[in-house]
């Protein structure tokens, strides 16, 4: 995988980096894809895929561990913590655990742990870093983040609900969560909660604060898992959750109140390009598969194999290009974090949180259409693979919110660019002039 690494990118990997890209690649083909199956029929059936993870998961743990393969995700310029990969670095290995099902929490680098892991080394404290992060770095247990409300229009998180009140040396929760990734998960233990401290607060983006709630918590309950397109992620889940009367100390705060906006939007950024790389890995796999039907030679329409149709080479080809560009447009995002931070690269990561997932989706699309009915079918990834896809226009702030916000900022260009068309055209008049030529309308 290292020889694949793009020429612009080239120089700013590290030999040990090439050297783990090569690792990763060889654990994912050989030992994630082909488990992926396994781990599918381990989770059984019924309430049972709840109440256990699949061994294989475990096996595969140990197998990562031994190679190095571990925490890969966190920057070596913003965190202790990880392995000592850069955003770049990471983003290309990230593109390959992508390809499989289990190869991310195999190497400890599954969401929402990775963000959530990333929340606690940048802003917990130190006893929080040891009850907390230190079990979740190990791979011990898993946690999940509690934002989106049923109730209210979570994109714009000003409207939060959720009441955290102050009482002595507690905090008392109140409220609603649902899409709560990783709830089901018998070993996830601490819930990452937002809501509200001080929602009379002027400033809207004070209002907000992040808390830790161990799972176990009374008054915490877990009323159903959501459903995406009929599949259920067991054993990871997304919890529908209330919290009634829950109390915690007041020593679980996070950074303090008010920080919540401040530690969210340093959660999601890396985390954006995280998902984004492993779509892009996705769609590699989904050619792959499209490839593969293409060349069957069992499969012939009006007397011709598919690869001898101009359209599904056309597919095959527009694949090839539109990966290949999602694929810079990504990299070019983990390098500006490197350089900067998550707050210095909003517009390069908001281009690849929404490009990246509609070229995947077309592509896992062309790929689903080349299998006809066993494209939808369990027979193939496919479909849960555009499943699981799909869902990334929405998480993370779905695709209208980063569209409206990099439209307002390019137009602040308005005025700038039309003083210099006015100037350029003034130029062209006196040309015009010079050389004796009358001036024909531009319209």
């Amino acid at each position: 995988m290292s020889a694949e690494i793009p020429i612009i990118a080239r120089d700013r990997v590290s030999d040990r980096a090439k050297k783990t890209l090569d690792i990763v690649k060889k654990f994912v083909d050989e030992e994630c894809i082909p488990a992926d199956p396994v781990f599918t029929e381990m989770l059984g059936e019924g309430a049972h895929r709840w109440s256990h993870h699949p061994p294989i998961i475990d096996d595969l743990k140990a197998k990562a561990k031994k190679l190095g393969l571990w925490n890969m995700f966190l920057p070596k310029s913003h965190f202790k913590e990880g392995a000592g990969f850069s955003n770049l670095e990471y983003g290309l290995m990230a593109e390959h655990l992508g390809r499989s099902r289990v190869a991310s929490e195999a190497t400890n680098c599954a969401a929402p742990d990775t963000g959530n892991m990333e929340v606690l080394a940048k802003y917990a404290n130190e006893a929080q870093k040891r009850q907390w992060l230190a079990p979740l770095l190990d791979g011990q247990i898993r946690s999940a983040f509690l934002m989106t409300e049923p109730d209210v229009a979570s994109s714009d998180a000003t409207n939060i609900t959720l009441d955290i009140r102050r009482e002595g040396n507690e905090y008392v929760l109140n409220g609603s969560k649902w899409w709560s990734s990783g709830a089901g998960d018998p070993r996830c233990k601490i819930f990452l909660v937002m809501g509200k401290t001080d929602p009379k607060n002027q400033n809207p983006y004070q209002q907000q604060s992040v808390i830790l709630v161990p799972s176990d918590t009374k008054g915490v309950t877990i009323k159903r898992m959501m459903h995406v397109f009929g599949y259920d992620d067991a054993p990871h889940g997304h919890g529908h959750i209330t919290l009634e009367n829950v109390r915690v100390p007041a020593s679980n705060i996070v950074l303090g109140e008010g920080r919540g906006f401040e530690i969210i939007q340093g959660r999601l950024g890396p985390g954006r390009i995280h998902h984004a790389m492993r779509a892009i890995g996705a769609a590699e796999k989904a050619l792959e598969w499209m490839i593969a039907r293409a060349n069957n030679g069992g499969r012939k329409t009006f007397g011709k194999q598919l690869s001898e149709h101009g359209v599904i080479v056309e597919w095959i080809a527009k694949s090839r290009m539109e990966i290949d560009a999602a694929r810079l447009i990504v990299l070019n995002a983990a390098i500006k974090i490197d350089e900067s931070d998550a707050k210095g690269a909003l517009k390069e990561i908001a281009e690849a949180k929404v490009i990246v997932p509609t070229v995947a989706l077309e592509v896992i699309d062309r790929a689903i259409q080349s299998y006809g009915g066993g494209g939808v079918s369990q027979d193939t990834p496919l479909a849960y693979m555009w499943a699981s896809v799909r869902t990334l226009r929405i998480v993370d702030g779905p695709d209208q919110v980063h569209l409206q916000q990099m439209g307002k900022n390019e137009n602040k260009r308005g005025k700038e660019v039309t003083k210099e068309l006015a100037q350029q055209q003034a130029a062209t008049a006196q040309l015009f002039k010079k050389y004796s030529f009358p001036v024909k309308s531009h319209l």
